[in-house]
């Protein structure tokens, strides 16, 4: 470290010196290195602040790389490249992030999850919550076991509970008059069975739960609830669907093959108002 302070301080006060004497001491200082490279060994041990400062300087001024005679030009590109790419590393660490969690309760979560292949990663964690533990789900994510036994698909699920199951959607229906009306339709899944319909035409989130409560007048009300993702079904909406306590299932986002008997419904009704217009409410 004194070498480099002595170097620095040596190369501001050579700012201040003619032109002529810095020549001399160039040649003097040029001919005293051949003599020391003579006896030096094949490799010379340079130490790290050697090579820093040689990066530094061949940074500032890169006409300096013909002038070295200790190592070799491609030697100070290879550590200022080593050096960049130390920087780097060292800028894009890893941060401190969320604590691990106890290695007791990693075991209990694997344990949950290698006991119960068809519990996803909700499931698990609401059990935990249970248990006392507060645990994000994402974290039992990350720790369960994977590669066991898949649960249970979209088209399983509707093979499962199909009695208690209720498909509901919006559709447009075209007028005479060139109007636009929109039909809510109920489906259940049992038997394939058109259970409620009704038109509008400014279909609201308080229309649509008056809807729920007229086709699922007292204990009749199905256990899940299958839907798209339409704003219509706003918060009053949901309310009232949770309320009945029935389990609100939205499908995915742009995939109406997860809902798709109301959808063949939905394209019978296409085909017969297509072929007779509706004329609209009276």
């Amino acid at each position: 470290m004194f070498a480099i302070l002595h170097s620095l301080a040596m190369f501001v006060i050579d700012f201040f010196k003619a032109p002529r004497q810095l020549e001399a001491e160039n040649l003097f200082l040029r001919h005293q290195l051949s003599i020391a490279l003579r006896r030096a060994p094949p490799r010379l041990r340079l130490r790290g602040s050697d090579r820093a400062l040689m990066v530094w300087l061949t940074w500032l001024w890169p006409s300096l790389l013909g002038a070295a005679h200790v190592v070799q030009p491609e030697t100070i590109l290879r550590w200022h490249r080593a050096g960049f790419t130390a920087f780097w590393r060292w800028k894009s660490r890893k941060r401190a992030g969320r604590p691990k969690i106890d290695r007791e309760l990693r075991d209990l979560i694997r344990r949950m999850s290698r006991e119960n292949p068809k519990w996803g990663a909700s499931r698990i964690h609401g059990e935990l919550l249970m248990l006392g533990f507060a645990v994000a789900q994402s974290t039992v994510s990350k720790y369960m076991v994977q590669g066991g036994s898949p649960s249970q698909g979209w088209k399983t699920f509707f093979r499962n509970h199909a009695q208690a199951i209720a498909a509901i959607d919006l559709c447009v229906v075209p007028t005479l008059t060139f109007e636009r009306l929109f039909a809510f339709l109920v489906l259940g899944h049992g038997r394939r069975q058109l259970l409620w319909f009704e038109v509008t035409r400014h279909p609201t989130a308080a229309w649509l739960a008056r809807q729920i409560t007229e086709a699922f007048p007292w204990a009749s009300a199905p256990a899940y609830l299958v839907r798209d993702n339409d704003r219509a079904y706003g918060h009053v909406f949901m309310s009232r669907v949770r309320a009945m306590g029935i389990r609100d299932r939205p499908i995915s986002r742009r995939s109406p093959w997860q809902n798709p008997y109301v959808e063949r419904l939905i394209g019978t009704v296409r085909l017969e108002t297509g072929r007779f217009p509706y004329q609209g409410p009276a």
